[in-house]
């Protein structure tokens, strides 16, 4: 029943939210159109700004990766992941998902296009990728793109958010999908 119930909530989420926006819009008689291409031309605008940024974040993400440094770090703390059930191959999802949502979805990626993953690793996988934040980017690109040179405590606590969630999705999982 609640499968079902999720199942529902999970089909009609979007759309409901969608016609939401659309139906207040009207009613305050907002020129929907007219506002949607507006934002559109922004977006673009930024995208076009934090190209760079990007490009310095998954060249940096590369060359972890190549050296061999996301490895070394499993091989070093497989003993511990091994105590508390969480798969050696979610190591870099890890470690990418505070750096970027784009390097962290090409981990993802190798883990859910892998035969051999299990899945309770390729669960795992998903449920930190939705748990956490890309919190440098949104560091580097959105405090970047409105001006903020001083970050404060929004590292500390943004990198303190991901790890709760990392570690709330680990036990959540544990619960759900092991038995």
């Amino acid at each position: 029943m609640f499968q079902q119930v999720m199942d529902i909530i999970s089909l009609w989420a979007l759309p409901a939210i969608l016609i939401l926006i659309l139906t207040y819009g009207l009613v305050k008689k907002v020129p929907l159109y007219e506002v949607f291409t507006e934002g559109a031309k922004d977006g673009f605008k930024v995208a076009i700004n934090i190209i760079p940024y990007l490009v310095a974040i998954i060249v940096g993400i590369s060359m972890l990766r190549a050296s061999g440094v996301f490895e070394w770090i499993g091989t070093a703390l497989a003993p511990v992941l091994t105590f508390f059930n969480i798969p050696t191959d979610i190591i870099p999802l890890m470690l990418t998902r505070s750096l970027s949502g784009s390097a962290t979805i090409g981990v993802f990626s190798d883990i859910a296009g892998n035969p051999e993953s299990a899945f309770y690793t390729t669960t795992l996988a998903a449920v930190m990728v939705g748990s956490s934040e890309t919190t440098l980017y949104v560091l580097a690109v959105y405090f970047g793109a409105v001006g903020i040179s001083k970050i404060r405590y929004a590292l500390l606590a943004g990198l303190l958010a991901d790890l709760a969630g990392i570690i709330l999705a680990i036990l959540i999982c544990r619960v759900m999908f092991l038995n």
